[in-house]
């Protein structure tokens, strides 16, 4: 049963969790049955282990951080612009921005490299389960604040904001799976498990698409989004592979690679605050290539191939008429 009274409170988040937690095990455990059954091998025993070992490490962090990070929020409450009354349109705002918040922080962690460095753990398993959805950014609990504090400048309660942040990040979860082809019509509107499939691809075309945890609306307003396409299967995982896998490799895999490049000789203040900050890929010497890059090399060589077929199918029927 959900605790009403506690809510929206400063134990929302807990309420959430508590509530929750059953329903996922639940909801796994009938993955695990599916996959078992119809020969999927959607789950690994070490991928699952490394699922919930990087869920603690990042939950434990979270404990940590929740005093400062409540605080800076609550700094910016005290001064805040505006007081709303706590009706049905405060909640459907609260519900929006903090929507559209977590995509602005799902777009920077994804384009700028040492939050990308935090971010990656997420996306280095080349499995795709329920259970993926638990493979925490573990650092994240350190800046992900700072997303959400413009909403409480706003006037939205910080507690409201995080409580409504976990019931989302709840339905975040469970689109994490193979399972579930297709949502019919509410596909124009939520992150569905298609969607993102998509997201978690490593596929050139696939990369750095679908960021929204409930609504995909933000994606269609900013150029993000990009639909599964049977002619393209996904491929999940990262690129180039971690070799290593061990519990300390899977967490500073990203930070390794970036240490070298930051030590590396007769570097610039600029550039080291560009190799820091810039999109993953970038190297000052010009020879790096970002996602954009890898993405307009496919898009003409996708284009060059389409212009061969229509010049063949057009000399075949040239042929034709000739006979």
């Amino acid at each position: 049963m959900i605790d009403w009274n506690n809510l929206f409170t400063e134990n929302g988040q807990g309420v959430v969790y508590t509530w929750a937690a059953p329903i996922h095990l639940t909801v796994i455990l009938g993955e695990m049955i599916y996959s078992h059954f119809n020969k999927e091998k959607l789950y690994e025993t070490k991928d699952t282990i490394t699922n919930v070992y990087l869920a603690l490490l990042n939950y434990g962090l979270d404990l940590l951080m929740k005093a400062f990070a409540m605080g800076v929020m609550f700094f910016f409450y005290h001064y805040r612009l505006f007081t709303w009354e706590e009706n049905a349109w405060y909640w459907i705002a609260v519900f929006l921005l903090q929507d559209f918040a977590y995509y602005v922080l799902h777009l920077v962690d994804h384009k700028s490299r040492v939050f990308w460095a935090v971010h990656i753990t997420h996306h280095n398993s080349e499995l795709f389960n329920i259970s993926t959805g638990f493979r925490s950014s573990v650092f994240e609990p350190l800046y992900r604040y700072m997303f959400f504090s413009p909403l409480a400048f706003l006037g939205f309660n910080p507690w409201h904001i995080m409580v409504v942040y976990a019931i989302v990040q709840v339905y975040g979860t469970w689109v994490h799976t193979k399972t579930i082809k297709n949502m019919g019509i509410l596909e124009y509107i939520l992150v569905t498990p298609s969607h993102h499939r998509v997201h978690h691809a490593c596929n050139i075309r696939y990369l750095d698409k679908n960021m929204g945890m409930m609504l995909i609306i933000w994606d269609k307003l900013f150029g993000t989004f990009e639909k599964e396409d049977p002619e393209l299967p996904v491929k999940y995982g990262i690129y180039p592979k971690a070799k290593d896998r061990g519990p300390i490799n899977v967490v500073f895999y990203e930070w390794k690679k970036l240490a070298r490049d930051l030590t590396q000789p007769n570097l610039s203040m600029m550039d080291r605050f560009r190799y820091i900050f810039y999109s993953p890929g970038w190297r000052h010497d010009g020879t790096g290539k970002t996602v954009k890059d890898y993405q307009r090399a496919e898009l003409k060589r996708r284009q060059r191939k389409v212009a061969e077929m229509a010049a063949k199918n057009a000399e075949n029927e040239a042929i034709k008429k000739v006979s």
